[in-house]
């Protein structure tokens, strides 16, 4: 299968998904991970140019870890919204790498660049399937299945679907620490080590399920969306 991650800020999708993403490709699977903002205003010292720079490069060596293709930096932190033209960029995104199945954030995530991604996401996907919605590529024959991947901390998240990563979480550690500017921020911001915040949320979700560690997943259940098989590993 053809999958397609997409995160609002570099490092979302390794917080939250890259476990699965590895044992996705290990299964076979082609990967394309993005990220709709170019991850600009997370720091206190690094100016948003520089800072997109880096974060655009960290992305890239976090992506090379599992041969995915990487993408995205369309907007600004807080510039994304669910717009014409961003409804545009998203679906020419979904319209480039035809995914059978996108991973995306909760719509009710902790803040505006997280939802609206995933409100942009499910949109697009929709709209990247009608011929008369014209962008820069060609419309895709079927709507892609959507999966949520969980909230920040699994708050308000009810999971309907685990993946044990626990023989792959030295995987997923090596991908988050590619995004090295955002230790220091997110200590100083959130008070978090972001490995110790993330493997907290993985044993939780493993204790849930009955492994060591695990990802939970909530898959996007309405008309046309739903197949009768597992898709995630």
């Amino acid at each position: 299968m053809r999958i397609l991650a997409v995160g609002a800020h570099p490092d979302d999708i390794e917080l939250l998904c890259a476990g699965t993403l590895v044992k996705m490709k290990k299964r076979g699977d082609e990967i394309f991970m993005a990220h709709l903002c170019s991850g600009d205003k997370g720091h206190y010292e690094i100016k948003p140019a520089e800072l997109t720079r880096i974060r655009k490069e960290e992305a890239e060596k976090s992506a090379s870890i599992i041969g995915a293709e990487i993408d995205g930096g369309f907007f600004g932190d807080f510039e994304i919204f669910n717009s014409p033209d961003a409804r545009k960029k998203v679906t020419d995104l979904i319209r480039r790498t035809r995914p059978d199945v996108i991973i995306t954030h909760f719509p009710d995530d902790y803040m505006m660049d997280h939802s609206t991604t995933s409100r942009l996401v499910i949109d697009a996907s929709f709209a990247a399937t009608t011929p008369n919605y014209v962008t820069r590529y060609e419309f895709i024959p079927h709507m892609p299945l959507i999966i949520f991947m969980d909230s920040l901390a699994g708050l308000n998240f009810s999971p309907t679907e685990y993946v044990d990563i626990s023989d792959v979480i030295d995987i997923k550690v090596k991908m988050l620490l590619c995004h090295q500017s955002q230790y220091k921020w997110l200590k100083e911001h959130d008070g978090i080590d972001y490995v110790e915040f993330m493997k907290t949320l993985a044993s939780f979700r493993g204790q849930q399920c009955g492994v060591k560690y695990a990802e939970a997943f909530r898959t996007y259940r309405v008309w046309g969306r739903v197949v009768p098989r597992r898709v995630l590993p």
